[in-house]
């Protein structure tokens, strides 16, 4: 079994980029709420305390009983968990005159293990209201800024059992230059972490899991021609062949020809797949239907309902295979006041209730460019690999209000034309996700002589790693122009293109 570092989360923002880093050090990691804490496995080599957007001086402080872990593992506290520990310690926290936000000068005793190979003077992220002024006798300083003395600390050489580290700053934004060497100096020159999470290694773990769970039982799994369920369902193949059943489901509100596309995708894999054609069952079902939570809970049951009878021409079917990746469990998972649900996750929890099936996960505890690194160790096709992802309502929430075939088809074919100028002008891969978005906006043009009055398309293209934050993508000018052009004189209902420049936060990718 790998060693595994915790990262408890007090809520803060950049928690999952703690758990990235970590990862891309092939070092295993898991974040779990600082409240649901309980170390019961025996493999855990270090805990790191996140940051959060809330104060330890606050009244109702997010409190943790550090007894249980210092003293029993090397810790590492950052920002909130530095103060934390201060705080809990009899050191002095105090707010802040001013909140210090931004770049900022560190100098560090780089004879200490956690400085091993850093310059003595780096660049760090500041983001925090409280400052840590004092320490306890049991710590000392090992780094500072010109306007924080205590930008880094650890516990004296005999204080605790095993050694505490805190830091003021966030080494895990790319902002904080060396701050991936710093975590690399912790989890292997302090914890005495070993790099054994890498594909290789995650494959053979995954299909013994599987094999352990499933036994002689057969797995239904839906595919969609992402990354993630292809993934997902390699794994399961592996590890129990043709008792593994897929369904791609054609729903209507796929991509212009995507459905025959797919299914080509994925002859000579091995895999047992099923082709539903459901496309008039779906719109019959959303006619007249312009709410986006009422489009996304009617074509999860139509979904459902599909399931169901999938599940029973098979007599021995007991398990769903989903491709749940890690941000949506995370996602999914409250911590007391920091966190705010703002999508739910249809691949997280619910469905198998209905099914009566138990839930096959293989990608539960990956990030989403884990997985693709295990595509590519499972000789996927790039063109299943590197798809942009799509979301599991499909057009559906990409034409806003009310859905017909005719928008169906209007918004099929302006994002034909986007992806295919963006692969032919070697864009595609350059950008994580891009889509058009029909509006219900419908507005006058010039054609010829004739006035038009038809409708308009967004054209979204971001920049992200794994969806949870993202930049508009800076496409050229002229590329624009040209996408712009062939949508209006190509598709016969739109006389208008814009482009969407919002990122993520405040807005949000899909735009229902």
């Amino acid at each position: 079994m790998k060693d595994l570092v915790i990262i408890l989360d007090f809520g803060s923002q950049y928690t999952q980029l703690i758990a990235r880093r970590l990862r891309e050090l092939q070092v295993y990691c898991e974040i779990l709420p600082y409240n649901k804490f309980d170390i019961t496995d025996k493999h855990v080599k270090a805990v790191i305390l996140s940051g959060s957007p809330f104060s330890v001086l606050d009244e109702n402080a997010l409190d943790l009983d550090l007894s249980s872990i210092i003293n029993h593992y090397p810790v590492l506290g950052i920002c909130y968990g530095a103060q934390l520990i201060a705080h809990k310690y009899g050191g002095q926290v105090l707010r802040s005159e001013k909140r210090e936000y931004g770049k900022a000068m560190i100098q560090n005793n780089n004879d200490d293990a956690l400085f091993k190979s850093l310059p003595a003077e780096s660049q760090v992220w500041m983001s925090h209201g409280d400052s840590v002024e004092q320490l306890s006798e049991q710590f000392e300083i090992i780094a500072s800024t010109k306007d924080i003395p205590v930008a880094a600390y650890k516990s004296t050489r005999d204080a605790f059992k095993y050694p505490v580290y805190c830091l003021q700053f966030h080494p895990e934004v790319t902002h904080s230059v060396h701050g991936t060497d710093l975590l690399s100096n912790f989890v292997f020159q302090v914890a005495g972490c070993s790099a054994e999470w890498t594909p290789e290694s995650i494959i053979e773990e995954s299909v013994r899991q599987i094999k352990e769970k499933v036994q002689d039982g057969e797995v239904l799994m839906g595919l969609s021609g992402g990354v993630d369920s292809s993934v997902a369902a390699m794994l399961i193949h592996k590890a129990i062949g043709t008792r593994l059943h897929c369904v791609f489901v054609d729903n209507g509100l796929l991509r212009k020809n995507e459905f025959e596309e797919v299914l080509r995708s994925y002859e000579g894999l091995g895999l047992n797949i099923r082709g539903v054609k459901a496309r008039d069952q779906f719109l019959q079902a959303l006619e007249n239907v312009s709410d986006p939570e009422k489009k996304r809970k009617i074509i999860g049951k139509l979904f459902i309902e599909i399931f169901q009878a999938e599940a029973k021409n098979i007599p021995n079917v007991q398990y769903l295979g989903q491709g749940t990746i890690y941000p949506d469990v995370i996602e999914s998972v409250s911590v007391h006041g920091p966190s705010v649900t703002i999508k739910s996750h249809h691949n997280v929890g619910g469905l198998p209730d209905i099914l009566h099936l138990s839930l096959v996960e293989p990608l539960r505890m990956m990030f989403k460019d884990e997985v693709r690194r295990v595509g590519e160790a499972l000789a996927l096709p790039d063109v299943l690999i590197h798809r942009h992802p799509f979301p599991g309502p499909g057009l559906g929430i990409r034409i806003l209000g009310s859905i017909t075939e005719q928008k169906v088809r209007l918004c099929q074919d302006a994002d034909a034309i986007f992806i295919k100028h963006l692969k032919d002008s070697g864009w595609y891969h350059q950008v994580w996700q891009a889509g058009a978005i029909l509006l219900p906006v419908q507005s006058v043009g010039v054609m010829g002589d004739e006035r038009t009055y038809d409708f308009t398309i967004a054209l979204r293209c971001v920049n992200s790693i794994d969806g949870m934050t993202a930049e508009w993508s800076h496409l050229p000018y002229d590329l624009l122009a040209k996408i712009s052009s062939d949508i209006i004189n190509q598709v016969k209902g739109i006389n208008r293109v814009v482009y969407d420049i919002s990122t993520k936060p405040p807005a949000t990718i899909e735009w229902e």
